[in-house]
């Protein structure tokens, strides 16, 4: 699995009910076609990033299927996940 590129986008909650800054976070990937999450066409996952004081982790995530925009019924592995939640890191260090 490659990141090819990213947006994010700061998730405000006028209501202050959400401790800490959330951050949504939408990838291209380009996964191998030997991959369980390939998909002709493309694969983007959007994530909820959490940042509570120098602790940041991935709330939700969601697999999308770029030719259809469908949603996957499949997971990340913990690998997966842990690079994810370091991608985002890095652009959120960025930000502060």
């Amino acid at each position: 699995m490659e990141i090819l590129s990213y947006m994010m986008e700061e998730i405000l909650d006028p209501t202050n009910i959400i401790e800490g800054e959330r951050y949504e976070f939408t990838l291209e990937l380009n996964i191998e076609e030997d991959d369980e999450l390939y998909q002709e066409g493309g694969v983007d996952l959007r994530a909820i990033i959490a940042k509570k004081d120098n602790e940041i982790s991935m709330v939700n995530y969601f697999l999308i299927a770029k030719s259809d925009q469908s949603y996957l019924e499949f997971g990340l592995d913990e690998d997966e996940e842990a690079e994810i939640v370091e991608f985002c890191k890095t652009y959120l260090i960025e930000v502060e």
